[in-house]
């Protein structure tokens, strides 16, 4: 997300329009990000709300109070950063409502690419809002908190968790929360029925690979997964305890970027993100592999699926002894590798 939308959030702020929250303040910032910047004055003790862990592993580095999900309510104020997923900024919203005291403020802040407007339109149509400031490419708007929580049950029933396909919980926000996304299902075509050991499935989402693996692997002695995302990594990890309950799994939030696998896998499944909002970056799936291929024992086998424009051909021979593609569509290519 731009640096812009958090200036957004915190702009009526430092304009005087609304008043600085003093030190006897307890904020909630829901969606928060790195990199904001208090104005003078800002004073509350605040707590933040980030469920990526990128992100959430930069705010600790700053020396915030962080948690991957809400802890405590009665606050007296709340801060939501709205982005691409309008049913999270939804259900935000609603947890903004349900968390903060009664008539308490709520200040919603997004980008103007990013649906901020029908956000604010959505919100009016439940709550009875408050003025709202446009600034640095985005747009803010606030409201008290009212006496019952009606709008926040509306929200909540408008975004449920889901059932995809009636096996896989997942719920708006996270990645192909609606349905099967193509390359992994591809992948999960293509794998082998002789995987068996420990198993890792990196950047496993909600969880559909992980099933895959398991239902097609009798050799298994335990399966691993490792996600950014928290909310996605405790949905995959219901999934698997309802679909498999006899087989043992760890799940393992965690940023396959940035921070070291201890653990050593006979066979790592994946299919990498090549995204850090908007823009393609496809050093981000090469850094991923790389950290699978010293994450295998000797001899280890790694299977990942990609969209065929993506240039890992070079990294995979980098990195592993041999690799080869065994499969392609007209969207998706995957490789065996072996370390």
């Amino acid at each position: 997300m731009s640096s812009d939308t958090l200036k957004t959030l915190f702009h009526p702020f430092e304009v005087d329009v609304l008043p600085l929250p003093g030190a006897d303040t307890r904020a909630l910032f829901l969606g928060a990000e790195p990199g904001f910047r208090l104005p003078t004055g800002f004073d509350a003790t605040l707590h933040l709300v980030q469920g990526f862990r990128p992100d959430f592993r930069q705010l600790i580095a700053s020396g915030q109070t962080v948690s991957p999900q809400v802890d405590g309510e009665g606050f007296d104020l709340a801060l939501v950063l709205a982005g691409r997923h309008r049913g999270l900024n939804e259900l935000r919203i609603a947890e903004a409502i349900e968390r903060v005291g009664r008539g308490n403020l709520i200040v919603v802040a997004g980008g103007k690419e990013d649906g901020i407007a029908s956000l604010r339109k959505r919100a009016g149509e439940l709550l009875t809002l408050g003025d709202h400031l446009s600034k640095h490419h985005g747009q803010a708007f606030w409201f008290h908190r009212p006496a019952d929580g009606s709008a926040a049950d509306q929200l909540r029933a408008a975004n449920p968790s889901l059932l995809v396909e009636e096996r896989y919980e997942t719920a708006p926000g996270m990645f192909s929360f609606d349905r099967v996304d193509a390359g992994s299902r591809f992948l999960s075509e293509q794998l082998p029925a002789d995987i068996k050991g420990q198993v890792a499935d990196f950047c496993a989402g909600w969880g559909f690979l992980s099933v895959a693996i398991a239902e097609r692997s009798a050799g298994l002695v335990g399966l691993d997964l490792y996600e950014a995302d928290h909310a996605a990594l405790q949905a995959a990890g219901r999934t698997l305890a309802r679909l498999m309950p006899n087989l043992p799994v760890k799940k393992f939030w965690h940023d396959l970027a940035g921070e070291p696998v201890v653990e050593r896998y006979d066979v790592i499944v994946m299919n990498p993100p090549f995204h850090r909002g908007r823009a393609a970056e496809p050093e981000l799936g090469s850094t991923i592999i790389r950290a699978a291929a010293k994450a295998l024992k000797p001899g280890g086998r790694l299977f990942m699926v990609a969209n065929r424009q993506l240039p890992y051909e070079p990294v995979l021979a980098r990195v592993f002894s041999s690799h080869a593609e065994i499969a392609r569509n007209e969207a998706f290519k995957v490789f065996q590798a072996r370390r």
